[in-house]
C-alpha cells in the first residue's frame, strides 16, 4: 500500500516531466531534421546564404512537396494523406479519442469510460484479451497506430480545454532522414479534475514509430513502441439521484452531491513492442512474386484497483458498496498480464490471379495474481496461461472495380479457435461503392470472465466458460445520395456481467454466460443536404435485438443532426463554420458501470435516454490551423429538472464552453 501511495503522489508531476522532456527532445529533433533534410533534398550546405536565396528555396520546397507526399499508413498498409481541411467530420473527430465517437456516450469528466449506444462498433477477436474494457476506450491498440511517409517534417498539435483544472493535448512529429526511413513520436496527455467529488483523470499515451524500406523496395519494415498509463479516480456515482434531478440551484455546484466512493482509484498501465516486416524473394517485381512476412507483438499490462476506505455513507446509513471485504481498509487489488504474438506468412502474388497467403500464428499469454485462494465456493487459482497455435490462409483479389479478401484460420492446438472473414467491395465509380462482409468467429473468453481476484469477497471467481460463437453480416453502400449500412449478428454463448445483489445500494457484479441465441439488427443511414451556404448533416441509427431475456440492451433510435453555415471571410483568409448539433437516443435499460472491474454490467431497473444534447459551435480555419469553440449541452440552461445520465447514478455532462485547436506545421 505504501508503494502505491508514493507512486500515485508522484504520478502527476512525473507525467508533466515526461511531457516536458518529450517536447524538448522533439524540438531539437525537429529542427535538426529540417536542416539535414533541406540539404538532402535541395543540395544545401552549411554555408550561409542570403535571405533571397532562402526564400526561393522555401518556395521551391512547397511546390515540390505535394499533398500526396505526406502519407499516413495503417497496419494493413491502407494509405491516407495529411488533411488540413475543415469539414463537419473534423468537428465530430475533435475529441479526446481523436475519432468520430457517434454511438459512444461519454461520462461527465474527460478521459473516463463511455457507455456504448451502438453495439455494432464493437470489434471481436478470436484470441483472448485481458478484459477491463472500461479502461480500453482510451488505450491505443496495435491497429490504431499509424505510420508516416513524409517529404518534409510535419507536426500535428491538438489542444482542448477540459472540465476543471487541466488540459487535453496530443502532439505528434513525423520526420524522414531519407525517402526510405521515417520516424514519428507522439504523446497524448490529459489531466482533468472534473466537476464531481473524486473524479480526477490523469492519462498519458506515448507512441514511437519507424517505417523503412530498402532502395530496391524488396524489404519493408514497420515498428512501434507504446507506453500508456490511464488513471481514474472512481466515485461510484452519486448517492441521491433526487438531489440531482430536482434542479435545486444549491446543487449547481456538483461537488455538493454526495458520491459512493471518495478515495477509490483505478489504474491501467501497458507497454507494447510491435514489429511487422516483409521481404520479397524475387529481385524485381514481376507478374509472379513471392514474399515472406513476419509480425511480432509483445505487450504487458498492469491493472490496479485501490480503495482506502471500504465503507460508504448514504445519508445516515453506512453502506458497503461492493459487499463484504477481507480487509477493513486499504484495498489494493493487482492484476498482471502479458502476451506474445508471432505470425509467419508466405505470400504468392500473381498479377492475374491475385494474392495467396499462408500463415502460422503463435499466441502465448499469462494472466496472473500473486496467490492461490481456497474459498468456501472452491479453489481460485492464481493464473491463466496458454499457448495457441493457428494455421490459416488468405486470398486477396483486386481487379478493375472489384476488391475482395477472404481469410480462414483454425487452431491446431487443443483450443477451439476459428475465424472465417470474407469481404468484397465494388467501386461503381468515384462517388458510389458497395461493400459486403461476413464473419464467423469462435472466440475464447477474455481473461477477466474466467478469473478474477479481489479483496472483496464476492469479486473472486474461477470459471471455464464456453467460447462465444458469432456470425456477423454487414453491407455498406456509400453513394452520392446517402451512406447506408446494414448489420445482422447472431451470437451464441454471449458473455456479460450482471449484479447479484437485491440491495439497490450495493453492486455484487459477476460474469455470466447466456446459453440462448441473441439476434441483433442495425441499420444506419447518413445524408447531408446542402443549400446555398447552409448544410444539414444527419446520421440515424436503428437497432433491434431478438432475445428471450434482456441481456443485450440498446436504444432503438440514436441520431445526430447538425445544421450549420459555412463561408469564407477576410479575402478567403478565414474559413468559418458555425451551427448546432443535436444528439439524441431513445430510452432503454442502459448498462451500469462497476469501478472494481471497470466493466459495464446489465441492469433492468432504470431506463435512461430520451433527453436532447444540444451543442452550439463556431469553427474556423486559417491556413493549417483549425480553431474550435463549442458550447456543450447548452439546453440544460433552460431545463428546470435534470434527466441526463451517462449510466445509472452517473450524470452526463452539464453546460460548459470548451475551446481548442489543431495546428499542423509543414517544413
Amino acid at each position: 500500500m505504501r508503494f502505491f501511495i508514493s507512486n500515485f503522489s508522484l504520478h502527476l508531476p512525473t507525467q508533466v516531466i515526461v511531457m516536458r522532456n518529450f517536447f524538448i527532445i522533439s524540438f531539437f529533433f525537429f529542427f535538426s531534421s529540417v536542416y539535414s533534410q533541406r540539404n538532402l533534398m535541395f543540395g544545401g550546405s552549411s554555408e550561409n546564404k542570403s535571405d533571397t536565396t532562402s526564400t526561393k528555396h522555401d518556395e521551391f520546397d512547397l511546390k515540390k512537396a505535394s499533398f500526396d507526399m505526406y502519407r499516413i499508413v495503417s497496419i494493413e498498409r491502407d494509405t491516407t494523406y495529411v488533411d488540413t481541411s475543415l469539414t463537419i467530420k473534423k468537428d465530430y473527430e475533435y475529441n479526446y479519442l481523436r475519432k468520430d465517437n457517434f454511438g459512444l456516450l461519454p461520462f461527465a469528466n474527460e478521459g473516463q469510460t463511455y457507455s456504448t449506444l451502438d453495439f455494432g462498433i464493437k470489434k471481436f477477436s478470436s484470441l483472448p484479451e485481458i478484459g477491463f474494457s472500461g479502461k480500453h476506450f482510451n488505450y491505443l491498440q496495435a491497429d490504431e497506430i499509424k505510420y508516416y511517409s513524409v517529404a518534409t517534417p510535419i507536426t500535428d498539435l491538438y489542444f482542448k480545454t477540459v472540465m476543471e483544472q487541466g488540459q487535453s493535448v496530443d502532439a505528434l512529429i513525423a520526420v524522414n532522414t531519407s525517402e526510405r526511413l521515417n520516424f514519428s513520436a507522439a504523446f497524448r496527455g490529459l489531466r482533468s479534475v472534473g466537476k464531481y467529488i473524486n473524479q480526477l483523470t490523469s492519462n498519458g499515451n506515448f507512441r514511437f514509430t519507424t517505417s523503412y524500406n530498402t532502395k530496391n523496395k524488396r524489404y519493408f519494415l514497420n515498428l512501434h513502441f507504446t507506453g500508456q498509463d490511464l488513471l481514474n479516480q472512481e466515485n461510484g456515482g452519486i448517492t441521491t439521484i433526487s438531489d440531482f434531478e430536482s434542479g435545486n440551484p444549491d446543487y449547481d455546484n456538483r461537488a455538493r452531491l454526495e458520491v459512493y466512493l471518495k478515495d477509490a482509484k483505478s489504474f491501467l498501465k501497458g507497454k507494447r513492442y510491435f514489429v511487422d516486416h516483409v521481404f520479397r524473394i524475387n529481385k524485381n517485381v514481376s507478374n509472379n512474386s513471392i514474399y515472406i512476412g513476419h509480425r511480432f507483438i509483445y505487450e504487458n499490462k498492469f491493472y490496479e484497483y485501490n480503495q482506502a476506505t471500504v465503507a460508504s455513507t448514504v445519508g445516515n446509513t453506512t453502506v458497503y458498496r461492493f459487499g463484504d471485504a477481507y480487509l477493513s481498509s486499504k484495498i489494493n487489488d493487482h492484476t498482471r498480464y502479458n502476451r506474445m504474438y508471432n505470425k509467419l506468412s508466405a505470400v504468392y502474388e500473381n498479377s492475374l490471379l491475385g494474392k495467396f497467403q499462408f500463415f502460422v500464428e503463435d499466441y502465448q499469454y499469462n494472466y496472473y495474481y500473486k496467490q492461490i485462494l481456497f474459498l468456501d465456493t472452491g479453489l481460485v487459482p492464481n493464473a491463466l496461461k496458454d499457448e495457441i497455435n493457428i494455421v490459416g490462409g488468405q486470398y486477396s483479389y483486386q481487379k478493375g472495380k472489384w476488391n475482395g479478401k477472404f481469410t480462414y484460420s483454425n487452431s491446431i492446438t487443443n483450443q477451439s479457435v476459428s475465424n472465417f472473414d470474407a469481404s468484397l467491395k465494388f467501386d461503381l465509380n468515384e462517388q458510389n461503392n458497395f461493400e459486403f462482409r461476413f464473419q464467423n468467429l469462435n472466440k475464447i473468453p477474455d481473461n477477466i470472465y474466467n478469473l478474477y481476484q479481489s479483496s472483496y469477497v464476492s469479486y473472486n471467481w474461477y470459471n471455464n466458460f464456453n467460447n462465444e460463437k458469432i456470425n456477423n453480416l454487414e453491407a455498406t453502400a456509400n453513394t452520392k445520395w446517402l451512406n447506408a449500412s446494414l448489420q445482422i449478428s447472431s451470437i451464441k454463448d454471449y458473455l456479460y456481467f450482471s449484479d447479484n445483489s437485491t440491495n439497490p445500494l450495493q453492486q455484487l457484479v459477476t460474469p455470466k454466460q447466456y446459453d440462448k441465441t441473441i439476434n441483433y439488427l442495425s441499420v444506419k443511414v447518413a445524408r447531408e443536404f446542402k443549400w446555398w451556404k447552409l448544410a444539414l448533416d444527419n446520421t440515424v441509427l436503428y437497432q433491434q435485438v431478438d432475445q428471450e431475456d434482456d441481456i443485450l440492451n440498446v436504444p432503438k433510435i440514436t441520431t445526430r443532426n447538425t445544421l450549420y453555415f459555412s463561408n469564407y471571410f477576410f479575402k478567403k483568409a478565414l474559413y468559418l463554420q458555425t451551427g448546432f448539433t443535436l444528439n439524441y437516443f431513445t430510452k432503454f435499460y442502459m448498462n451500469d458501470y462497476n469501478p472494481v472491474t471497470t466493466e459495464a454490467f446489465v441492469q433492468n431497473q432504470t431506463k435512461i435516454g430520451d433527453f436532447p444534447m444540444l451543442d452550439f459551435f463556431v469553427n474556423g480555419r486559417i491556413r493549417q490551423t483549425r480553431i474550435f469553440l463549442k458550447a456543450e449541452h447548452f439546453n440544460t440552461l433552460f431545463s428546470k429538472t435534470n434527466q441526463h445520465f451517462s449510466a445509472p447514478n452517473y450524470p452526463y455532462r452539464d453546460f460548459m464552453i470548451r475551446f481548442g485547436l489543431v495546428w499542423n506545421f509543414f517544413q
